[in-house]
């Protein structure tokens, strides 16, 4: 694994026999983390937010896996 800085930029150079299902979770949390990086959001807004989405999609979908 070779770890260099260009400009303003980070470069991970690995080797072609790496996992790529674990890489590509690796590079989601970094994204994510990039993403959330400046929001003041907390955890606690984001639960209840989940909750809603959750609710509203239970609701409308509700009969598909109840008979």
């Amino acid at each position: 694994m070779l770890i260099e800085r260009e400009n303003n930029k980070i470069v991970i150079t690995l080797s072609s026999t790496t996992d790529s299902f674990g890489l590509q979770r690796l590079i989601d949390y970094v994204k994510y983390l990039e993403a959330t990086s400046k929001s003041k959001a907390k955890q606690q807004d984001a639960d209840k937010l989940a909750d809603e989405v959750n609710a509203g999609w239970w609701a409308k979908n509700r009969k598909r896996f109840i008979k």
